[in-house]
């Protein structure tokens, strides 16, 4: 079976492994202590904050597994020598909206990094599929969900 690759910056990597080291140090800490209060209550079968624990514990143990996954098959991204007027993985972009010229500013990074809110978008977003390979003042059409988007790349860092 061929395991994922997960393309991510340094940074990316180091804010996954500080997660990491926090759900196993401090959080799964925090519920074995909180199973413990739970099952002094006595009856497990109708007692809600053990089940809420378990399932906290449940989902915390998934994430460590998921994490681990994804530091193991962690692929740093790396830019140097590469063409600067060019749009890849780990470099900000900055486009204009056509015909408006509404300007709006991405990160392109893997998806175990993305954070849209905070302007990092995944590789495999629409957006970053249409604008990956392309180059400084290159016009390119996105296919969104929304409809068709025509942009015009005005930065690349």
């Amino acid at each position: 079976m061929v395991e994922k690759v997960y393309p991510m910056t340094l940074e990316g990597k180091a804010k996954l492994e500080q997660e990491l080291e926090e759900l196993k140090t401090v959080k799964r800490k925090e519920i074995v202590e909180r199973i413990k209060i739970a099952r002094s209550f006595g009856d497990l079968s109708e007692n809600s904050e053990y089940e809420s624990a378990k399932d906290e514990q449940a989902f915390v143990e998934g994430r460590i597994t998921t994490l681990e996954n994804m530091i193991r098959f962690a692929e740093i991204i790396d830019n140097n020598g590469a063409d600067e007027n060019e749009v890849s993985i780990g470099r900000t972009i900055t486009f204009i909206e056509l015909p408006d010229g509404e300007e709006e500013v991405y990160t392109i990074v893997g998806s175990a990094e993305a954070d849209p809110m905070a302007g990092k978008i995944s590789n495999d977003s629409p957006i970053a599929k249409a604008l990956i390979g392309r180059k400084l003042n290159e016009e390119v059409t996105i296919d969104t969900p929304g409809g068709d988007m025509h942009v015009k790349i005005t930065k690349i860092d």
